[in-house]
């Protein structure tokens, strides 16, 4: 009976736990299930609120097509993201593990002025990266999307600091054995590092596909717009379809959701600094 008391009054203390996590869930999920709802209606019942599925998603779905090129829009975004989330990963595990295994003074230094560009912000090199993109002729092209980002402090001291709990003693016996430090690097860090890779992989590809800012800057041509400036051209003019808008946010958000969806446990271990 005294195990049974004890366990009972521990699940009454746990009720207020688990009726916060409830409001907060409830909050959390709320936005996404009303995104879906409203891509389901006309634009007059989103206006007026209705949170509940309609019948117009085909309806909104021939309009976008109509008024916009998605299929082009996603096509370039996936592009833009996967080449960028790829080239961005080998540059700055390549850096984080040199600052990192092979560090000393000078090393050291050029890591903290390096940090100091996390100070600086966006807009205020917004120009000059505009005229060294336009000078190379790389206006509309992957490369001037993704040049600014492929090299990023946050990414490169986050393989930094997750280098440290990489085992020294294997990359001094692959030494010993005769392995190059590029074979050490592709052979035996990147393996052990996955959780890290995932990690960068999920939030270097969601700020590719959610950029704005520079591609706007840097895609002068429509015909190259990503998802974020479609759902931008939807929500300008006077009159704004609130039913085709939602869609169109719905299918930008999809592809960042099924990333961090199966990605979500290596997230966790590479934020952590977990190793395998």
């Amino acid at each position: 009976m005294t195990k049974k008391r004890k366990t009972s009054h521990i699940q009454r203390k746990l009720i207020p736990s688990y009726i916060f996590l409830i409001v907060v869930s409830f909050i959390s999920v709320f936005p996404l299930f009303w995104m879906i709802t409203a891509a389901t209606n006309q634009s007059v019942d989103v206006a007026r609120g209705r949170i509940w599925f309609g019948t117009y998603l085909a309806e909104n779905f021939r309009n976008l097509l109509d008024r916009q090129d998605l299929w082009s829009a996603m096509g370039h975004s996936f592009l833009f993201a996967f080449v960028q989330t790829i080239v961005a990963l080998l540059i700055c595990s390549l850096a984080g593990y040199g600052f990192e295994l092979y560090h000393d003074k000078q090393k050291d230094l050029v890591f903290s002025i390096l940090l100091l560009a996390m100070m600086v912000p966006q807009v205020a090199t917004m120009i000059p990266l505009y005229k060294m993109i336009s000078g190379m002729h790389m206006l509309n092209t992957v490369w001037g999307f993704m040049l600014p980002a492929i090299s990023t402090p946050f990414l490169i001291m986050m393989f930094r600091q997750n280098s440290r709990s990489f085992p020294v003693d294997v990359m001094e016996a692959a030494r010993i054995d005769g392995l190059s430090e590029l074979r050490i690097f592709f052979q035996m860090y990147m393996p052990i590092m996955r959780s890290t890779y995932a990690a960068a992989a999920v939030i270097t590809f969601m700020n590719a596909w959610n950029a704005y800012l520079w591609p706007k800057v840097v895609l002068t041509d429509n015909a190259a717009q990503t998802m974020p400036m479609l759902i931008a051209n939807l929500a300008a003019g006077y009159t704004v379809d609130y039913g085709v808008l939602m869609l169109g946010v719905l299918f930008c958000s999809i592809p960042t959701m099924i990333i961090f969806f199966v990605l979500q446990k290596q997230f966790a271990e590479g934020i952590t600094g977990a190793v395998k």
